[in-house]
């Protein structure tokens, strides 16, 4: 059965991401955004456990019933939680333990997807594997911050690149004004909140076609960007003020020499690489010491179709909001995506560490403005 398949892919995936990492980078927790490593592996096994296996197969006994308080992320639905903060102080399960649990909770889904099941079920499933997608794509950005934020630098994985070039900017994408329609539709998975197609009007626009790159927005910081007020939103320049931000992070400026860390450790900045790791603050006033600005999710949706994306999340102008007719699915699965719909900005795209085959034009990222450990950058619009 395919998704049977589909399952074992994704799970051996996760722990592939996890093989170059020693025991100790497993149970690090720096900051609040970044969850141990162990966390995610645990994590994700307690999803299939909890919504599939404990309310549908026969005879399953729980590895822990311990581990609902300790792997359940933010379900108010299914009870009590480690804060979010204390993931880091979790010595126990060890890491051994947690590799215990995918075994355990493996071979019970490999019986269980031995039998079809009604396509309510077959629909769960499918969310778990998307949803283990997502903490993949979390898995790599916060192994970077952990050992990114090492002394010593140490490589991740000295094999693995990042994208080297963007396409050399000046080309320009011109969109015609009128009505689009944005939003997920025919067969195949989404989630809810790409749900809701609706029409949009558009005026005129127009696109990079190219990526923001290194070399381009250190021009903004040598020209004192970060010390002129007039390109910031006012939280953003409280934010600069607060947190002393000089550069995207993992950048450095060593001796006159612009370095940056990535995953073979700390290297000579590429400038034609596309930027990364910048927050929404950041892009917005890079885009307006341009004189231009970044494009909302509609105007980046319509014209994806004819643009290279996928090496950066892209920041776009957009606040993170419900669809026309968007409603919650009853129960914990309800609390998926509808109560983050506050205080966040949508990112379009996908990314170097996003897993095959998991972005879709229609894909609705989002994030606090200020964060920028994610694979972020910039694509400017006029």
């Amino acid at each position: 059965m395919q998704l049977k398949k589909d399952y074992f892919t994704v799970r051996k995936r996760t722990e592939d991401i996890c093989a170059p990492l020693k025991t100790e980078d497993y149970v690090v927790q720096p900051v609040v955004d970044v969850s141990p490593p162990k966390w995610h592996l645990g994590h994700t096994t307690w999803f299939f456990e909890t919504f599939i296996l404990v309310p549908n197969a026969k005879g399953y006994t729980e590895f822990d019933p311990q581990y609902n308080f300790v792997f359940n992320s933010y379900y108010e639905s299914v009870g009590a939680r480690v804060i979010r903060t204390d993931r880091g102080n979790l010595s126990r399960p060890a890491v051994e333990d947690i590799m215990r649990y995918r075994r355990h909770v493996d071979e019970a889904m490999e019986t269980f997807l031995d039998t079809e099941h009604g396509p309510e079920l077959q629909s769960l499933i499918t969310l778990g594997l998307h949803h283990e997608e997502q903490h993949q794509e979390l898995l790599y950005t916060d192994i970077k911050y952990i050992l990114g934020h090492n002394p010593l630098f140490p490589a991740y994985d000295p094999g693995k690149t990042s994208p080297a070039t963007t396409k050399p900017a000046g080309s320009w994408l011109e969109m015609q004004e009128g009505v689009y329609e944005i939003g997920f539709s025919g067969n195949g998975f989404c989630f809810d909140n790409e749900l809701g197609r609706h029409k949009v009007y558009l005026g005129d626009y127009s696109l990079s076609e190219a990526l923001v790159s290194n070399a381009e927005y250190l021009d903004f910081i040598q020209a004192g960007g970060y010390h002129d007020f007039r390109y910031w939103h006012a939280e953003g320049w409280d934010w600069v003020k607060k947190n002393n931000v000089e550069m995207p992070m993992y950048w450095y400026n060593i001796n006159g020499q612009w370095m940056h860390y990535n995953w073979q450790g700390l290297q000579p900045l590429l400038p034609d690489a596309p930027l990364c790791h910048v927050s929404y603050y950041e892009a917005a006033a890079f885009a307006a010491w341009k004189g231009m600005r970044l494009p909302t999710e509609f105007e980046w949706e319509a014209a994806a179709p004819r643009l290279p994306w996928g090496q950066r999340w892209e920041w776009t102008e957009s606040a993170y909001l419900p669809y026309p007719g968007f409603t919650k699915a009853p129960g914990a699965i309800g609390e998926y995506n509808g109560k983050f719909m506050i205080n966040q900005m949508v990112l379009r795209g996908g990314s170097e560490v996003t897993p095959p085959h998991h972005s879709r034009i229609t894909y609705r990222n989002f994030f606090h403005p200020s964060l920028r450990w994610q694979f972020t950058g910039i694509r400017l619009a006029k």
